[in-house]
């Protein structure tokens, strides 16, 4: 945990940008690299009638760290991404509370 969910952008993009970047997010939290999970969703994109690219999308799922954590966290993906050359991306993050996530039937509470 974190798990990033990434829409919009390759399998070869996200392999460019995944070490660097789980090495910065990992410090951030302070946590180690084996703690995030990074998930291209294989997305079909369709705009009137014809599919079209995707607009890159990360949706974060992970435990609140606090607004001033969760504001570099979306920085540093931004700029990741935005080295591939891509001028835009949405980061949108989804907090898990401790007592609703279990790992093999225990709480994390």
């Amino acid at each position: 945990m974190p798990h990033l969910f990434i829409r919009g952008i390759t399998v070869e993009q996200v392999k460019t940008i995944s070490k660097p970047m789980v090495q910065e997010l990992a410090r951030l939290c302070e946590c180690g690299i084996d703690n995030f999970t990074l998930e291209v969703v294989n997305a079909t994109f369709v705009f009137d009638g014809s599919e079209v690219p995707g607009y890159p999308f990360i949706e974060v799922k992970w435990f609140d760290r606090g607004q001033k954590v969760q504001d570099e966290f979306a920085h540093i993906i931004t700029r990741q991404v935005q080295a591939l050359g891509i001028p835009d991306v949405e980061v949108a993050f989804s907090t898990f509370r401790e007592s609703d996530y279990y790992l093999n039937g225990k709480s994390f509470a």
